[in-house]
């Protein structure tokens, strides 16, 4: 494709790779079957919760913890002319911690274009950066670079000169990132291809700058998810789990329509044979109304830290924007709980939206089944969908020390008394403020005491959330587990 149409190339997306333990335990899961999360590990949690964004106006994040027990962060910035590294012992902890500038592009020439899409690695003892860039006369002129360095700090570190990735091609070439699969080191990253803007490619490397073998295209946009405003397949990300690899991808163009697509081979596969590779034929992660989340996308993996997956990605929280949407600020970086179906396929929900995580409540009185709603009623369920199962709890608006309670599919909306019933609607003109208890039946789980009517609690009867006087009978049907 010629360099007038990589000008139309307004795309962004990057990839990430993650290890957790490999264990899971399971829990009830979203439609499909049962979920299941990488176990806890032991060490301690930083009692700070973790708010999202975690870092805003940083696109396409890039996440990962590394062996010293710190978290490595760094994405795109709004000026598109540098590359930043954050780091600190907790996720939460990224959105205020000291950034440091890594490189900066030249005043002219070459790579003194646009800088996207960063992705710090670790491996053959040094880090490596990752990133795409063009030239000061073409911007979009982008080709896929690497810097290195054998310093142990990336954030202080004294870097290497940036190296050329070639290519198959000398086209508009972005988002590379690489991984490790049973002893052979692969790149994968998006170029330019006849008829769309972009397509994925793999290839196996022998050095951090050098393919060892002939590219192969394993993914081109050609579903309707696929190719809204652009016909881009972008931004890879890779996650070994389950005998599996997934490639999560970004699609469409970088507004509302942006989203993430799946690709999956077999562990033992040939992943320098396309036919290895399989697409899921809907897309996995979109724009959600209801949280209020648009365009997510570009996403990497890590754990907590806890052990468990995460998902980084970024997204917008408005629809509307004025001008193209490459040069929109405000696509923050986001983590949430990555889930796994009982098929060992991830499971990735709905973008849960500003706030602290969400948590899923599971009653004591029915192990197994979470509250869930459809949009107006709460219910129990053994297998909900992933984001009707998903409720914040947040500061309230009454008391001290009180909160309210908000599904993450109908943002601004929460659980609110009417008679002896819950629903779920706006606050105007009844309660929704809740005191947070121990559990009646169990001090781990917790019981929600209505502001408005003491003495009475939210409370699971004949399957349906209500609010009353709770019988001692009943103590587990007021008592929740909150699970993350």
């Amino acid at each position: 494709m010629n360099d007038s149409l990589n000008r139309q190339f307004s795309r962004r997306s990057f990839l990430g790779t993650g290890t957790a333990a490999a264990a899971a335990f399971a829990v009830a899961g979203a439609g499909g079957g049962a979920l299941a999360a990488a176990p806890a590990a032991a060490a301690a949690v930083d009692p700070s919760p973790l708010i999202n964004p975690v870092v805003p106006q940083r696109a396409d994040p890039w996440l990962m913890k590394h062996t010293d027990g710190k978290y490595y962060f760094t994405g795109s910035v709004p000026e598109y002319n540098r590359i930043i590294v954050r780091s600190s012992p907790t996720i939460a902890g990224l959105g205020s911690a000291a950034e440091a500038v890594v490189w900066t592009r030249p005043a002219s020439g070459t790579m003194g274009g646009h800088i996207w899409a960063p992705e710090l690695h670790y491996f053959d003892g040094q880090w490596h950066i990752y990133f795409a860039a063009g030239d000061s006369s073409d911007v979009f002129r982008v080709r896929i670079y690497v810097i290195s360095t054998a310093d142990a700090d990336p954030a202080t570190a004294v870097w290497g000169q940036p190296v050329r990735v070639y290519t198959h091609a000398d086209t508009f070439s972005l988002d590379a990132t690489t991984f490790e699969h049973q002893g052979t080191r692969y790149l994968l990253w998006a170029q330019s291809d006849t008829g769309v803007n972009s397509s994925l490619y793999i290839a196996s490397m022998s050095s951090p700058s050098t393919l060892s073998s002939t590219p192969v295209r394993i993914a081109v946009p050609t579903l309707d998810w696929e190719t809204r405003g652009f016909k881009v397949n972008e931004g890879a990300a890779v996650i070994k789990r389950n005998g599996r690899i997934f490639v999560t991808f970004s699609a469409s163009a970088t507004d509302a329509n942006y989203c993430m697509g799946l690709l999956t081979a077999d562990a033992s596969a040939d992943l320098l044979n396309a036919a290895s590779w399989q697409k899921t034929p809907t897309p996995v992660f979109t724009t959600n109304e209801g949280s209020k989340q648009y365009g997510p996308g570009h996403n990497s993996f890590t754990v907590d830290e806890a052990g468990n997956d995460v998902l980084v990605y970024h997204a917008r929280s408005y629809r509307a924007i004025v001008g193209d949407p490459l040069y929109d600020p405000n696509r923050h970086a986001r983590v949430q709980r990555l889930y796994w179906n009982a098929d060992g396929t991830p499971n990735f929900g709905v973008p849960v939206g500003d706030g602290e995580l969400p948590v899923r409540l599971e009653p004591a009185s029915a192990p197994g089944t979470f509250l869930a709603h459809d949009g107006v009623t709460v219910t129990a369920a053994s297998s909900p969908a992933l984001g009707a199962s998903q409720f914040r709890i947040a500061s309230g608006y009454a008391k001290k020390n009180s909160v309210v309670i908000e599904p993450v599919l109908t943002k601004g909306r929460y659980l609110r008394l009417r008679g002896a019933a819950v629903t779920i609607a706006t606050t105007e003109g009844s309660s929704s403020a809740f005191l947070k208890r121990s559990g009646l039946s169990d001090t781990a789980g917790a019981s929600f005491e209505s502001v408005d009517v003491p003495g009475s609690y939210l409370v699971l009867r004949q399957g349906a959330l209500a609010v009353a006087k709770v019988r001692k009978e009943e103590r587990p049907a007021a008592t929740f587990f909150l699970r993350s």
